[in-house]
């Protein structure tokens, strides 16, 4: 009898441990961009999570008692670092689990504000006041060479903590490099034929994808979203766009500038929206590749319009 329940007992403890080895990994990640890297190298074994809803500005979210619990009790986090989620340092500290500031991985290529010199000059209230001149660029995700260094992270972090599919994330990897491939390819045809054409932007979170692409805006229009420019400010912005003609002025979802439509008003200038963050893009395999391509077909299709 008690040769059976020893049996008994190493059966259910084998059976636990089994378990236990195949037990879902669960990943957090703090903006859609990253969930989507993320769910590209979780494909057919898990769909990570994301903490900002869409629309949510990741510069100033508030965090709630729910989000709180969830980002300490998951097994891998990930976020870009203090330099755009400052509302996520403070939470982290009483995290146990890891977590992973990407902005740290080696092998990135990444940017400062204004360090580099504008081929247009900009009136000082012009730059984007957010982003002060020298501080580290956090968009760093709008550069596929640097997705590549995120996925690779997390397919090693994911092989780590689950060897069962350790396999899959490897596989999962090398058809994310292949489709990131294809898609720089198809964002080169796309984007040649608008190099050179000026736009201006009312955020600059797009020098990343820019800079891969060979492109460059003309000049930033900040506009803090609470206050309400004075009259030489917007006078100065509308002299810009009158020097330069036609154009295109970019804002980001989900909400346009109070002011955007008196600053183009009687002029060759139309309005579009360029979406860095793709809030409301499924988290699949492609859902990368899709935020980026939507990026390069919104700004080529507003200048070809003109």
């Amino acid at each position: 009898m008690s040769r059976l329940f020893s049996i008994f007992v190493a059966f259910v403890a084998s059976f636990l441990l089994i378990g236990s080895a195949h037990a879902e990994v669960k990943v957090l990640t703090s903006i859609k961009p990253l969930q989507l890297i993320a769910a590209a190298v979780q494909d057919g074994v898990a769909i990570p999570e994301v903490l900002l809803p869409p629309g949510a500005s990741p510069h100033n979210y508030a965090l709630r008692p729910s989000d709180v619990r969830k980002v300490q009790s998951v097994d891998l986090l990930y976020w870009i670092g203090p330099d755009m989620e400052g509302f996520l340092p403070r939470v982290l500290n009483g995290r146990t689990l890891p977590s992973v500031a990407v902005q740290d991985l080696p092998g990135l290529t990444l940017r400062r504000f204004a360090e580099d010199s504008h081929s247009h000059a900009e009136e000082a209230d012009e730059h984007d006041h957010d982003h002060r001149p020298g501080s580290l660029d956090a968009h760093l995700w709008l550069s596929p060479v640097n997705a590549r260094v995120i996925a690779a992270k997390m397919a090693a972090d994911l092989s780590a903590a689950d060897p069962a599919n350790a396999a899959r994330y490897q596989s999962n990897l090398k058809a994310f490099d292949e489709r990131l491939d294809a898609l720089d390819l198809r964002l080169k045809a796309r984007l040649a034929g608008i190099a050179g054409k000026p736009y201006f932007v009312f955020h600059e979170a797009f020098d990343y994808f820019e800079d891969a692409y060979g492109l460059k805006h003309t000049g930033v229009f900040s506009v803090a979203a609470e206050v309400q420019p004075g009259a030489q400010h917007v006078a100065t912005m509308r002299t810009r766009l009158q020097e330069v003609g036609k154009t295109c002025v970019f804002s980001e979802p989900p909400l346009r500038p109070r002011l955007a439509e008196t600053l183009v008003a009687g002029l060759p200038v139309k309005l579009a929206e360029l979406d860095a963050l793709g809030g409301y893009t499924p988290a699949t395999a492609q859902g990368y590749e899709q935020v980026l391509e939507k990026l390069g077909n919104d700004l080529a299709g507003c200048l070809e319009s003109l």
